[in-house]
């Protein structure tokens, strides 16, 4: 298996309800959509944000999916180019309808970070990191037929 991921897909409550904070507030641009189903973004070259209305998600993977109490243990992170952006995203995303978890701060490795949740309570971190980390590129392999690099290795 190659190290790569390819999409990160999140089960949601209310599918309409991230429509509105991903698209209509964050203004993101949505790759896919089906209104009773699922939602995604191509979220890099090689990555799709995928999300899933619940009962969807439970139906495919043949499991429920694990609600309750505490922060749902995964975290996704957008890096940002300037430290500025980081308090600028975080502002755009409370007007879009996030819940604020941390202002930006600084960090003990020389990056300056903050956290929001979406309507699910998924946390996404804001990052600004000095240096080259977060930003590894995988050799580029043309795939004609969807005009991107896939990173494959397959001719």
């Amino acid at each position: 298996m190659e190290q790569r991921v390819s999409f990160v897909t999140l089960a949601v409550a209310d599918l309409a309800a991230s429509h509105r904070f991903y698209v209509d507030g964050l203004g993101w641009t949505p790759e896919f959509h089906d209104p009773s189903e699922v939602l995604m973004f191509r979220a890099g070259p090689l990555t799709v944000l995928s999300l899933w209305d619940r009962a969807h998600f439970e139906a495919e993977v043949g499991a429920p999916a694990q609600t309750g109490p505490g922060v749902v243990p995964i975290t996704l992170s957008h890096n940002v180019h300037e430290r500025g952006q980081v308090d600028d995203v975080l502002a755009d995303a409370r007007a879009a309808g996030a819940s604020e978890v941390s202002d930006g701060v600084e960090r003990e490795w020389g990056g300056y970070t903050g956290y929001f949740a979406d309507p699910d309570g998924f946390r996404w971190e804001i990052a600004w990191n000095p240096g080259p980390v977060g930003q590894f590129v995988l050799p580029p392999v043309a795939d004609t037929t969807l005009g991107v690099d896939t990173g494959t290795g397959a001719d």
